[in-house]
């Protein structure tokens, strides 16, 4: 997928790996299975050449603290490895990541740090704006996503950026991200390329 991305200079892109919400209604043992895979290929994320040949740079976003230590340790090894890479594809990993935690995380970012500041309520209430939110997101600083590709047959974003994904382009496909392939990709591309955009007009 990252190669592809490459293949067409696309700058960020982010995975999603795995909610907040499925950590705590998923089985012990289903969401186990699930962070080994994350640990093994962010760690190999870090080791692979292709990765610092196209320069990618590796950030996790979502509550790390409700994440095992090895998968945190491996997500934090991965973006050490790529901490120098500010200049190709910023890859972003969502995982412990649900799009209401994150505006929620956002907004008392903002209000303990105007709480820091000292300031009174009123002012801390009138210092809440879109950009100021916006700031203490989790991706702060990335673009928003012109396209978001959901797999597996669901018409939904199931909380997926939800702050972020307000002027994106949503296309949706029956194929299952494991068997995703480069013409699936391709196609998703080219309908996005298709459609005039409107941003809210």
């Amino acid at each position: 997928m990252l190669e592809w991305c490459g293949e067409l200079s696309i700058p960020a892109v982010t995975l999603w790996a795995i909610s907040t919400d499925n950590l705590s209604r998923r089985s012990a043992a289903e969401v186990s299975s699930i962070l080994a895979a994350v640990e093994a290929k962010v760690a190999a994320l870090a080791r692979d050449p292709r990765i610092h040949q196209r320069r990618v740079r590796v950030k996790a976003a979502g509550r790390l603290e409700m994440l095992p230590t090895s998968t945190v340790a491996a997500i934090r090894a991965a973006e050490e490895a790529t901490a120098g890479y500010n200049d190709s594809l910023a890859l972003t990993i969502a995982v412990a990541y649900g799009g209401h935690d994150e505006i929620t995380d956002a907004v008392r970012a903002l209000l303990r740090e105007a709480a820091d500041e000292g300031k009174a309520l009123a002012d801390a209430i009138e210092a809440v704006t879109p950009a100021s939110i916006a700031r203490h997101l989790y991706m702060a600083g990335l673009p928003d996503p012109d396209l978001i590709i959901r797999t597996s047959g669901e018409n939904r974003l199931s909380g997926f950026l939800l702050w972020q994904s307000a002027y994106s382009e949503l296309y949706f496909t029956d194929i299952n991200w494991p068997a995703f392939r480069k013409i699936d990709f391709l196609r998703a591309v080219r309908a996005f390329q298709q459609r005039q955009r409107r941003f809210g007009g």
